[in-house]
């Protein structure tokens, strides 16, 4: 596959022209082992396309991705799945679609409702781990549905964190029943397209997903794909995109995106099959001493609490041991790995896996119980973020009303939603996840 946005930065920084233009840099770096990257940060000049009015070779890339994820558009994101988000919301809010969500959500949801002024209905969850994790009840939103005057979108995070899989094929034959749209948030699930079956959203009936690129392929982070099944929408999303977006879209990462359309086209697949591989030997030489979560496979999520293991001392140890995890609590460890994960990366990681466990702390096994009760709604998303607010220590916050949300990423997942009244269920969940401090309408 042609690579034309790497091709024409690769031969405008080998001519080594005068850069009459922008960045301040002109293509040298401050220090010298980071000239080449700095070649090849460019602007919008002659011949290098606008991302968004893109008729070149951006336009170029991004039908090559169209064609491999078999959808009615993809275009790029250099600002992450969070542009991509506000995107998607932006074409419901244009609809007047109700949004119905599952309470796992990204607090870069939550953001993009306030500035959207979008009023969500939340849908219980059944949750598996803890906060981190659970399935969307089906029988409430298909009844939140049924009963709407209002048009609706449902949207959902598949993967999650954990790497736990919504029933998407379910979820979009309910919204094609009552007219409404289904929104996937897939931001760690960009190479679920091209296992040995297509785990994908779009292909499993999603009217809109995103891809944050960066965390499962070889893309620089802030790289991003949006796809629609909607002819309709493609038409759409790049206008979406730039109410929010920089107009100066990082080249670099739009690079890396082209070269990651290349590496899926030719070498996926074979990576997919050898990690597959590598994960289940890794799982293998930990049976019957680590319970392990089902999902996602490149999602190695340990569950530490039912191994007998403090989530966060087991993550020290690996860190001591030369390995670095993608999250962990007392509960979990998530090992995130992906296609481009050597062998070697495996190897190592067992070995680290096997050192931490000799002189990790041990408890007896356990199955948390996580209960959470979606607190009372006292103001819209928009009015609690955009009010004046304070900040002030968790436990002094019962009965307050949650401003601005602030909670660490990873995994940026809500606790108390803005507008929300914290309540006593509230507090015990920010302890857990040891959050100290909350924002707070005044």
């Amino acid at each position: 596959m042609d690579t034309p946005i790497y091709d024409f930065l690769r031969s405008y920084a080998s001519a080594g022209g005068v850069r009459g233009h922008m960045p301040g840099h002109k293509g040298r770096s401050p220090v010298p082992e980071l000239e080449w990257l700095y070649r090849y940060d460019i602007t919008e000049i002659y011949g290098a396309d606008s991302l968004f009015e893109a008729d070149g070779i951006i336009a170029e890339c991004e039908k090559n991705f169209s064609a491999l994820y078999g959808t009615a558009g993809t275009v790029l994101s250099a600002g992450g799945s969070t542009l991509c988000i506000q995107a998607m919301l932006t074409i419901m809010k244009r609809e007047g679609r109700k949004v119905i969500a599952a309470r796992n959500v990204h607090r870069a949801f939550l953001n993009a409702a306030a500035l959207l002024d979008l009023d969500i209905q939340w849908v219980p969850m059944k949750y598996s781990s803890g906060l981190l994790s659970g399935q969307l009840d089906l029988e409430v939103t298909e009844e939140l549905l049924r009963q709407g005057t209002q048009a609706a979108c449902v949207y959902v995070t598949s993967p999650d964190y954990t790497g736990a899989m919504a029933d998407i094929p379910e979820l979009s034959r309910i919204c094609k029943m009552y007219g409404a749209r289904l929104i996937v948030d897939c931001a760690h699930g960009a190479h679920l397209a091209f296992m040995p079956e297509n785990m994908h959203p779009i292909a499993l009936g999603a009217d809109m997903c995103c891809d944050s690129a960066h965390k499962m392929l070889p893309a620089l982070t802030g790289a991003a794909l949006l796809h629609t099944s909607r002819p309709e929408y493609a038409a759409q999303l790049k206008q979406a995109m730039s109410l929010f977006a920089s107009t100066s879209p990082s080249y670099p990462i739009m690079l890396s995106l082209d070269l990651c359309c290349k590496y899926i086209s030719e070498d996926i697949r074979r990576d997919i099959s050898r990690g597959l591989a590598y994960i289940e030997r890794f799982r293998g030489n930990f049976r019957g001493r680590l319970a392990f979560a089902e999902g996602e496979p490149f999602h190695i999520t340990v569950k530490a609490a039912e191994s007998g293991l403090d989530g966060l001392d087991l993550a020290q140890k690996l860190r001591e041991s030369g390995t670095e995890c993608e999250y962990a609590d007392r509960d979990l460890v998530i090992l995130l790995m992906s296609p481009w994960s050597e062998e070697e990366d495996f190897l190592r990681m067992t070995s680290s896996m096997e050192k931490a466990m000799e002189t990790a702390e041990r408890r007896a096994p356990e199955t948390p119980e996580f209960r959470y009760d979606i607190p009372v709604k006292r103001m819209s998303v928009r009015e609690a973020v955009f009010a004046d607010s304070e900040v002030i220590p968790v436990v002094e916050s019962l009965g307050r009303i949650c401003g601005a949300v602030q909670v660490p990423c990873p995994p940026a997942i809500p606790i108390a939603a803005s507008g929300e009244e914290i309540d006593r269920e509230c507090i015990n969940i920010f302890k857990r996840y040891g959050i100290k401090n909350v924002n707070v309408v005044k």
